[in-house]
C-alpha cells in the first residue's frame, strides 16, 4: 500500500505560486530584516563617507581662515610698527625745524631790528624756492625805500639807480651817498637785475638757495653800509 505524500512535498503545490517562499511569513520576515539591515548599513556607510568629506572640508576652511587671521595679525603689527617709527621721525623732524626756526629768529634779532629784514631772512631760510625768490623781492623793495630815503628821484628803483649820479637833495643824503654817487651802485644794479628776472620769468627762473643767499648777502652789504638794518 502506497504512503501518501505530505502536503508541503506535493510537487504540484511546490511548483505553483502557493508553494513559493513569498507566501512563507518566516521567509518574508527574514528577507525584510536582511533588506533593511543592508539598507541601514549602506546609509551608515554613505553617512560616514559624507561625514569624512565634510570634516575634511571644514578642516581646510578652518586652516584657510587661520592663515588669513595670522597673516592679518602680523601685517597689523608691522603697519603699527612702521606708523610708530614714522610718527617718531615726524616728531623729531618737527622739533628740529622748530629749534632751527627759533635759532634763526634769535640770530635775526641779533643781526637786525628791522622787521622787513627779519621777514626777508625768514623767506631766505625757508625750504621752498618760491620763498627764496620772495626774499630777493622783499630786499629789493627795501633797497628802493633806502634810495628814496637818501633822496634819489625816480618812480621805480631802476629810475633811482639811473639817477644815482645826480646830487641828493639834503646834506644827510649827500654825506651818506658820497655826493652824487651811490656807493655799491654796481652791486645794486646786479641784485636789481636778478630781481627783475625773478619778476618777469616767474617759475621758469631757476634759483637755488645758495644763489639766494649770495644775492641777499649783497643786499645786506648795501644796507649795512648805510646803517639801514
Amino acid at each position: 500500500m502506497a504512503t501518501p505524500l505530505p502536503v508541503n512535498q506535493n510537487p504540484v503545490i511546490e511548483n505553483s505560486f502557493l508553494g513559493s517562499n513569498w507566501l512563507n511569513p518566516d521567509y518574508l520576515f527574514n528577507q525584510s530584516i536582511a533588506f533593511f539591515s543592508n539598507l541601514f548599513d549602506y546609509i551608515v556607510g554613505i553617512s560616514a563617507q559624507i561625514d569624512s568629506v565634510y570634516r575634511t572640508i571644514l578642516f581646510f576652511i578652518a586652516l584657510f581662515f587661520l592663515t588669513i587671521i595670522s597673516y592679518s595679525t602680523i601685517r597689523i603689527f608691522e603697519i603699527r610698527s612702521k606708523e610708530h617709527k614714522h610718527l617718531k621721525h615726524e616728531i623729531a623732524e618737527f622739533a628740529h625745524h622748530q629749534k632751527e626756526k627759533e635759532k634763526k629768529a634769535q640770530e635775526g634779532e641779533a643781526v637786525s631790528k628791522n622787521p622787513r629784514w627779519l621777514k626777508t631772512l625768514d623767506h631766505l631760510f625757508s625750504q621752498h624756492q618760491s620763498d627764496w625768490k620772495l626774499a630777493v623781492i622783499e630786499a629789493d623793495s627795501m633797497l628802493e625805500a633806502l634810495m628814496t630815503q637818501l633822496g634819489f628821484k625816480g618812480e621805480t628803483l631802476g629810475d633811482k639807480l639811473k639817477s644815482a649820479t645826480q646830487p641828493a637833495r639834503n646834506a644827510f643824503s649827500i654825506a651818506d651817498a658820497g655826493g652824487d654817487k651811490f656807493r655799491s651802485l654796481t652791486l645794486a644794479w646786479e641784485v636789481h637785475t636778478i630781481r627783475n628776472r625773478i619778476a618777469h620769468e616767474g617759475a621758469n627762473f631757476e634759483f637755488s638757495q645758495h644763489e639766494a643767499k649770495r644775492v641777499i648777502a649783497l643786499y645786506e652789504g648795501i644796507f649795512r653800509e648805510y646803517g639801514y638794518i
